[in-house]
């Protein structure tokens, strides 16, 4: 999910930047080398805790909403004592801003292992972007549910706001900067925005996920017409076949 002469437009859509900006991050490094495997010291007590805590409040807003995730209803689904919970979050506000985080990490760890080391192709690197907006498997549609319900609690709670919602748009701009390539290319059809094809991919797919979510459409489907938009900007490739 350019090199910015193009600005970004406002949007109204759910920010999905527990995904997007991790994501970004992950496929700009898919052509580093992997880094040596570092020894790194066993995780504390307390980093164990609050990331069964985290999590709690991950399954919680999954199935529940975030409207459902009181401190001791977060306590009781870690198995945890509500003083537990307290000592490693001040607050509520912070229990939510810390799991959002933790996500943020998670997130990018699966992303980065999910695309292939080495893709050059840009419709190849642009269906691993958009893959991550379905529910392609469980872990995938848990945390879609679950920025899903941050986006409708950032709704009515302006503090979440301020940490849920950012002016960058990471994926967007991946995605721009991949199309441009391939324009540079001459593999995409002639005239296009590449910052208004990216915008229109990033928000059908986060759309189509959330209807796949709700048992609206079925993931063949929503595959089918992310590939009509593709082969719509790969034309020329298409052409080239011919």
């Amino acid at each position: 999910m350019p090199d910015g002469s193009v600005p970004p437009a406002g949007r109204g859509r759910p920010a999905l930047y527990c995904s997007r900006s991790c994501q970004a991050r992950a496929y700009r490094r898919r052509k580093q080398p992997p880094a040596p495997a570092a020894r790194r010291p066993a995780a504390s007590a307390p980093s164990r805790k609050r990331r069964q805590i985290a999590e709690a409040l991950w399954r919680i807003a999954a199935e529940r909403g975030l409207h459902a995730a009181s401190l001791r209803e977060v306590a009781a689904e870690a198995g945890v004592s509500l003083r537990t919970v307290q000592y490693h979050f001040a607050s509520k506000h912070q229990l939510l801003v810390d799991a959002l985080h933790l996500l943020h990490v998670e997130n990018e760890r699966l992303a980065r292992s999910r695309v292939p080391a080495g893709i050059e192709d840009p419709r190849a690197l642009l269906r691993a972007v958009l893959d991550e907006f379905l529910p392609l498997d469980g872990q995938r549609a848990t945390a879609l549910r679950v920025l899903a319900a941050y986006y409708a609690r950032s709704l009515t709670d302006p503090a979440l706001a301020a940490v849920f919602l950012h002016d960058d748009q990471p994926l967007e701009r991946m995605v721009a900067d991949l199309i441009a390539a391939a324009q540079a290319g001459g593999r995409t059809v002639d005239g296009l925005d590449p910052w208004r094809e990216a915008d229109l991919l990033v928000s059908g797919a986060v759309g189509l996920g959330g209807d796949v979510l709700h048992g609206r459409r079925t993931l063949e489907d929503v595959r089918r017409t992310l590939e009509y938009h593709l082969d719509r900007i790969f034309a020329a490739d298409r052409r080239a076949v011919r």
